[in-house]
């Protein structure tokens, strides 16, 4: 009979332990939205997706996937290049503006993204000027 301590296989989770961004870049909401409604329009691409969390909208932009990135990645590290961001309290599934359309996504259940909120509203040079208008 085959001993069965064989047959289990190790099964570790180990979670990110950094995220490094490279380039932060903040935007007023509604000037974003006319930016990304515009490039779309003149690229004549499908509908933008921007991700939503705990207040914030956000677009990252990852580094391609080299040698040296996933060796990083092995050791529990992200890079991205960049990550666009803007103060939008409510979440609404899809915003029309400027004759386009884009969907918003709710990824408050990943723990690094409610973190990357949490960090990127303590530097928001627009949080206070807009915490009295309803966005």
């Amino acid at each position: 009979m085959e001993d069965s301590r064989h047959n289990q296989m190790e099964i570790s989770i180990e979670p990110w332990k950094k995220l490094i961004i490279h380039e932060v870049i903040e935007y007023q909401f509604d000037d974003w939205v006319k930016q990304i409604a515009f490039s779309t329009r003149s690229s004549g691409g499908g509908i933008p997706t921007m991700q939503w969390t705990n207040g914030i909208v956000f677009s990252p932009a990852n580094f391609p996937t080299t040698n040296v990135t996933a060796e990083e990645q092995l050791k529990g590290i992200l890079h991205w290049s960049s990550v666009s961001f803007a103060i939008k309290e409510k979440f609404e599934k899809q915003i029309v503006k400027e004759n386009a359309t884009i969907n918003l996504v709710d990824v408050s259940v990943n723990e690094i993204f409610k973190e990357l909120a949490t960090s990127l509203k303590a530097q928001s040079k627009y949080l206070n000027l807009e915490s009295g208008k309803d966005q």
